[in-house]
């Protein structure tokens, strides 16, 4: 089972006690913005087999949305950090690379 750590109130959480939000660190596109651009953030996501971020809710606990750094492949979480974060912390990033040396980033 997928164990998360919210970084907000320190619960470690079993995914029943959480609701997925999809893929982390979107560009939204609403509207005035183009229809290939408003198409592309709605259907088109990444579905990567490896290192993949993504936003959850501690929907059982504290209710706040964070986000995670996990292998979708063997469901290994590499930590956790805030929601607002624009991109995924240095020392976070560094700890993947260092149990994945292949990994190149995000793309």
């Amino acid at each position: 089972m997928l164990t998360l750590t919210c970084p907000y109130c320190g619960v470690k959480a079993e995914e029943t006690e959480l609701a997925p939000g999809g893929e982390a660190h979107l560009k939204r596109f609403g509207a005035g913005s183009s229809d290939a651009d408003y198409e592309a953030y709605m259907f088109a996501r990444k579905n990567p087999k490896g290192v993949h971020f993504e936003r959850w809710r501690h929907a059982y606990g504290c209710g706040k949305w964070f986000l995670a750094a996990r292998d979708t492949a063997t469901l290994e979480v590499f930590g956790t950090y805030p929601a607002q974060s624009k991109e995924p912390p240095a020392e976070l990033v560094a700890a993947i690379k260092a149990r994945r040396p292949g990994w190149e980033g995000r793309k």
